[in-house]
């Protein structure tokens, strides 16, 4: 992706110096949830963006505010389906959101994952999140099973089908 704007934020592809700043945004968000950071587990990702993300044909993006890390979202290809993804770690801060930027966010991961050729958007998530239940639910996302990560209960796909490229 090549840095761009949505308002007076800054969504780039993520850097070695993001490492810790965006660890701290997800564990922040996680807590004030009340749950956990889990860096051997479901979050270790985090710390292995090089190995999850860049080798493995996805991406990872940092969101900006006034020059601190303030958001993340991500996706990497999996093997649930033909073709297919697995948007992660998405989270923002609470102070921005309630500005659209979650939508927003949401919406330019699709649209990088359908430029690659992607044919389906999986999102796993826990159903406290009720901020991404709702952005997910009301954006096209439908219920499926087979949820692999501890602490979420709810699975969703979306099909990119119908996306023209």
């Amino acid at each position: 992706m090549t840095d761009h704007y949505y308002r007076d934020f800054l969504i780039r592809n993520w850097q070695e110096r993001d490492r810790i700043p965006a660890a701290e945004v997800i564990r922040s968000v996680l807590s004030e949830y009340g749950l956990g950071w889990e860096p051997n587990g479901a979050d270790k990702d985090v710390l292995q963006v090089e190995e999850y993300y860049l080798a493995t044909g996805g991406e990872f993006w940092v969101i900006e505010y006034q020059n601190q890390l303030v958001g993340t979202g991500a996706y990497y290809p999996i093997k649930r389906s033909e073709k297919a993804v697995e948007i992660r770690k998405m989270y923002l801060l609470s102070s921005v959101r309630g500005f659209g930027l979650g939508k927003y966010l949401l919406q330019q991961l699709e649209e990088a994952i359908a430029s690659r050729g992607f044919l389906s958007i999986w999102i796993e998530t826990a159903s406290v999140l009720a901020e991404a239940v709702k952005l997910y639910e009301s954006n096209g996302y439908m219920p499926a099973t087979g949820v692999e990560t501890t602490r979420c209960d709810r699975v969703y796909v979306k099909s990119l089908m119908t996306y023209s490229n």
